[in-house]
């Protein structure tokens, strides 16, 4: 391939993106996002959930504008469709009533391609791909590995400059997937490869050291840059290898927040916790069972444990694993330096603990460093009967997350807070209640 750093195809200038939220507000998505996508080069996006990759990768696509700031593909603004990329989604899109051949003919046929030439450069692909003497099978005949090799073979038949792909190996198991990501460097590395760079949209760490030249850490709610990293590893990189462990343990450090260590930095957060509003701290999608497994786990280890080894142990995904870890640092019971989690006082405190107590010590935790715990007992404590509908607390949420998040922000809160037996919800009547009154405005 060409060097990185000579031409570039992409640029991303200062794009912020907004939706409209259902009281008529605008919720942020993405928030002044820079950055460019040169000749030779694959770069990853790497982020949580809720850190806008893919409406970026969208909005690159052309499939949706910014709503200020500016998308260029080789100099020039992209006002619509971006002709000069093609798309791999995670879902694979394949139509079911097409043969694989008739799918990867789909972009040569909107392009007006006349039909020898289309079959020809369609088979073409397919054989590149790997998926030569499949042709006229159907998508349902096809394991989920094939199914995204077509998805592979559509997108590069139109010999697009740049690939963008959207957490392709996601929906495929481990094995196949480290198999297709193999077979894509090995094709990034031939001479015939029907594309000039790559943009993958991606929540899995290793993979992105694994592939990516450069990669670009988004923080959520909204997606802003928060770091950019240049991968100067060389291929075929190894996993296990020193270097790449050090790499994938930075990229923790920075993905939990805490690459930088201090107690007075966690105290300062803590203070900050202790007076931000529930949009300003959102919940971590974690249940109180996903996190009580993985405190006694960590106490099985002794206290304290490697992240990116426990995900390993765990063949957890980054999307499984680091929600939890955020549930434990907001309650106070475990906190991260770089790539390693410990147990603090309290969490191996909560995990000693009868049920009883440990629901006490839950309680008094999310109480006092939840914010949205901490305004449902609060605004439950000002009613007379200590009740308010469970839609009074999404339309506060639907100030700063879209009506599905608010819902699973609210669900948590909930979770929690049933646990810790500081308020019921009754689905039937979809009503929170207090379970304690007299304490309600402690």
């Amino acid at each position: 391939m060409t060097p990185a750093g000579q031409t570039v195809l992409i640029e991303v200038e200062h794009v912020t993106k907004t939706f409209a939220t259902p009281d008529g507000g605008e919720l942020a998505v993405l928030d002044d996002v820079s950055l460019q996508l040169r000749e030779g080069e694959i770069l990853c996006l790497l982020g949580k959930s809720g850190s806008g990759k893919s409406t970026l990768l969208r909005c690159i696509a052309g499939l949706i504008a910014p709503s200020s700031g500016d998308v260029r593909f080789e100099g020039r603004s992209i006002n619509g469709a971006n002709e000069g990329v093609s798309m791999v989604f995670q879902s694979f899109a394949l139509l079911p009533w097409l043969t694989v051949l008739q799918n990867v003919e789909l972009g040569l046929q909107a392009r007006g391609v006349p039909e020898a030439e289309r079959k020809t450069r369609a088979l073409h692909a397919i054989d590149q791909i790997g998926l030569d003497g499949f042709e006229s099978a159907y998508p349902k005949e096809l394991s989920g590995g094939m199914r995204q090799r077509v998805g592979f073979a559509r997108a590069l038949v139109v010999e697009p400059a740049a690939l963008l792909m959207d957490e392709p190996f996601s929906a495929l198991d481990v094995l196949t997937a480290e198999n297709l990501r193999g077979e894509l460097l090995r094709l990034w590395d031939t001479h015939d490869f029907p594309t000039k760079a790559m943009l993958i949209v991606t929540h899995n760490i290793e993979e992105a050291v694994l592939l990516a030249d450069r990669i670009f850490v988004l923080s959520s709610n909204p997606g802003r840059i928060k770091t950019e990293i240049a991968n100067t590893l060389p291929r075929p990189r190894q996993r296990r290898h020193p270097l790449f462990d050090a790499l994938v343990d930075e990229i923790y450090g920075i993905m939990t927040g805490h690459e930088a260590d201090g107690s007075a930095s966690r105290q300062a957060v803590e203070t900050a916790v202790a007076s931000a509003s529930a949009t300003e701290v959102p919940l971590p999608a974690a249940t109180v069972g996903g996190l009580a497994g993985l405190l006694e786990i960590l106490a099985a280890m002794g206290g304290k444990a490697d992240l990116p080894q426990l995900a390993s142990d765990l063949v957890f995904e980054i999307d499984d694993l680091l929600p939890i870890v955020d549930a434990a640092q907001m309650l106070g019971l475990a906190h991260v330096h770089d790539a390693d989690i410990e147990l603090t006082e309290v969490g191996q405190a909560f995990v000693a603990a009868d049920i009883l107590t440990s629901k006490q010590l839950f309680a008094g935790q999310a109480s006092t460093r939840v914010p949205l715990v901490r305004a449902i007992r609060q605004a439950l404590g000002s009613t007379k009967d200590h009740s308010l509908p469970d839609r009074f607390f999404l339309d506060l949420l639907g100030r700063g997350f879209t009506e599905d998040e608010a819902r699973r922000q609210l669900d948590t809160a909930i979770d929690w807070g049933r646990y810790g037996e500081l308020f019921e919800y009754d689905a039937d009547s979809r009503r929170l209640r207090l379970e304690h009154p007299m304490e309600s405005t402690a």
